[in-house]
């Protein structure tokens, strides 16, 4: 039994996810919709745009390749440059990112290598506290109980 599918919004167009009961699992099945959630708010083009990252070379990567995958990588899990390698199995979803291909390790490596530190950690920075800042406006309460033990 499959259920009907659900159009999504990605940078390299619309998309129709089904999902099917009877398949096997992926890890990058709900990925289609976080890339939808990027593209509606803006926070994967201000990220790829304020990003310091710049190449000399007319042969250079585009920066929203490297980027894309390292974020593919990291909803994959991923803690350490190596397992980039297993993200670039994956035809569908650079495509959902509006980039051209799953870069390397080594181009993903020798992309951080680049630059003072400074830019990179305000340019972090200044993203991670774009998440987080509007919900400081908001009254709430954290509700967190400490006693519960699971076993």
């Amino acid at each position: 039994m499959t259920t009907e599918p659900s159009a999504v919004d990605t940078f390299g167009g619309k998309v129709f996810v089904r999902w099917d009961p009877d398949a096997n699992v992926t890890g990058f099945g709900p990925a289609a919709y976080f890339i939808e959630f990027l593209k509606t708010n803006g926070l994967w083009e201000r990220w790829v745009e304020d990003c310091p990252l710049s190449y000399t070379s007319p042969n250079a990567p585009p920066k929203q390749d490297i980027l894309g995958t390292v974020m593919l990588s990291v909803l994959a899990g991923h803690k350490r440059y190596a397992p980039i390698t297993t993200v670039g199995s994956d035809n569908v979803l650079p495509q959902l990112l509006g980039m051209k291909r799953v870069r390397s390790e080594d181009a993903v490596r020798r992309a951080f290598q680049q630059g003072e530190e400074e830019p990179w950690t305000a340019w972090t920075r200044q993203h991670l506290a774009a998440t987080y800042e509007p919900l400081l406006s908001e009254t709430w309460i954290l509700d967190m109980d400490a006693t519960v033990k699971p076993l």
